[in-house]
């Protein structure tokens, strides 16, 4: 199969296989400890599915737009809290609660987004920075008992489908993760093929030319920063559903900075980098925190090795692992040349 082949039925191969994994009882050691059917390696699978849908949606605006906000976490957080407390505190049922949180998440992003971009540069980033922290804020200080404070909120069960419910139903937890992804595939590339897709592409490289060309900027940013942040509160519910619950970890603004790292892992500005490098940066994270006490000094620390990766990613691969073909394609034509 050549290359043009590949591009364009790869992923439609990798959704049948990602579909099919809860049928697959193959054991894999060293990388998951139990089979791949199991709950334990599905909700594992999962959570890569939905940080993988939040990098995709993040690279909307750092990549493809070119703004860099340290406050993504805050529409993220609003997913999860938002479905959390619509189910537990208001009563509503899962369905109409996602869908109330993720067209809040939007309008919330909208809103802040009109004020933030205002501003450019590294002034937008300390903006976006103050308002995901007046959210951590006021997270941990469980205003009226809303938020569960520094415990977090679980999520009462009574209004989610039995099918979503206990260990045996993974399955599903995990087949709706892949739909939240699909849905963020589908988003995201669609806006970078259209019209305004190459608005956004052109506003990261020249904003001043975009604007003498009489199209307004800011529109369309606002537009990438809208867009970005339901996604954000998409892939919110969806973990909240994962997890159980809420927790105030994720208003932190270091799971901005997570994001970040996966974007630039995976390639910022790629078809598919941004989400390969939110699968592979939540797998190596679940993955050497469980195996953290096997390894002597340093390399104990999930931290340490995942900072290691990220330097040596960057050193050897600056457009990141979705620029692995590019460098890699004169090494593989030199390779035959050899041999004849």
């Amino acid at each position: 199969m050549n290359w043009a082949s590949l591009r364009r039925f790869g992923p439609l191969v990798a959704l049948v296989v990602l579909a099919l994994l809860p049928y697959c009882g193959l054991k894999i050691p060293g990388v998951f400890d139990s089979a791949v059917n199991t709950p334990g390696t599905l909700q594992l699978l999962a959570l890569c599915l939905v940080f993988g849908a939040l990098a995709l949606g993040y690279d909307l605006l750092f990549g493809r737009t070119g703004m860099l906000s340290f406050g993504h976490a805050l529409y993220f957080a609003a997913g999860v809290y938002g479905t959390d407390m619509l189910v537990t505190k208001a009563g509503y049922g899962l369905w109409t609660a996602i869908l109330l949180a993720v067209v809040g998440t939007a309008t919330l992003a909208a809103l802040l987004g009109a004020i933030a971009l205002r501003t450019g540069g590294i002034a937008f980033a300390m903006v976006t920075l103050a308002f995901a922290q007046v959210a951590a804020i006021t997270i941990g200080r469980n205003p009226g008992g809303a938020t569960g404070g520094e415990e977090g909120l679980p999520m009462a069960t009574d209004k989610v489908p039995d099918f979503l419910v206990g260990v045996a139903n993974t399955v599903n937890l995990y087949w709706l993760a892949l739909g939240v992804l699909v849905i963020t595939v589908l988003v995201v590339h669609s806006i970078a093929a259209s019209p305004s897709g190459r608005v956004l592409a052109a506003i990261r490289d020249d904003e001043r030319r975009v604007g003498v060309l009489g199209l307004d900027p800011y529109r369309y940013k606002l537009f990438a920063f809208t867009v970005a942040g339901g996604l954000a509160g998409l892939a919110g519910s969806m973990y909240a559903l994962l997890i159980g619950g809420a927790t105030p970890h994720i208003a932190a603004s270091d799971q901005t900075l997570t994001l970040l790292v996966m974007v630039v892992l995976g390639g910022p500005g790629t078809k598919w980098g941004p989400l390969i490098g939110g699968v592979l940066f939540t797998y190596l994270d679940f993955r050497l925190a469980a195996l953290g006490d096997s390894f002597p000094g340093p390399l104990s620390q999930p931290l340490f090795v995942l900072g290691a990766i990220f330097i040596l990613a960057v050193y050897f691969f600056p457009g990141g692992l979705a620029g692995l073909r590019t460098r890699l394609g004169p090494l593989a034509r030199w390779v035959p040349a050899r041999r004849t």
